[in-house]
């Protein structure tokens, strides 16, 4: 049986929930990804156009920094990695994790938390930050998945 982790970035801890019952119904190591510098409720305002995240977002090559890197990657072959949806795709502080890491041979799994949109374009963004590793297509869920409900969605997985 591999190693498994499930990483996450959470804005409003509805990503660290499900991330959370993830871990603990596959029996995987769970680490959150953190921003270097905390986002704030006005760099979450998706409304307005010279928020953080709005800024972030509508340049293909922001990588905001991560305070911390897992140090034991290489003990893992496959990585969940959870994110809320923000435009239709994963924040880019997602690229900036999976571009801290070798993930040759690797398999990546996203999940997604979204009140109504799916994956959009997500796997598509990523692409170029995951060197080496296969990434298998994501699944968006809601805060109220159970640890049966994510459990059933691994199962359903070719890992």
């Amino acid at each position: 049986m591999s190693k498994r982790l499930v990483a996450y970035f959470s804005a409003s801890g509805v990503t660290a929930k499900v991330a959370e019952n993830l871990a603990d119904a596959i029996s995987a190591d769970i680490f959150e990804i953190q921003p270097e510098v905390p986002y704030t409720k006005a760099d979450l305002n998706w409304m307005d156009k010279k928020s953080r995240s709005t800024i972030e977002m509508s340049n293909p090559n922001s990588r905001p920094a991560i305070a911390a890197k897992r140090d034991n990657m290489d003990e893992y072959d496959t990585i969940f990695v959870g994110f809320p949806i923000w435009w239709y795709v994963a924040p880019t502080i997602i690229n900036t994790f999976l571009e801290s890491y070798n993930l040759k041979g690797k398999t990546i799994i996203p999940f997604a938390t979204s009140g109504g949109s799916g994956m959009g374009k997500t796997n598509e963004k990523l692409a170029p930050s995951y060197t080496g590793a296969k990434l298998l297509h994501g699944k968006v869920f809601n805060s109220y998945s159970s640890k049966a409900d994510l459990s059933a969605w691994v199962e359903t997985l070719s890992l």
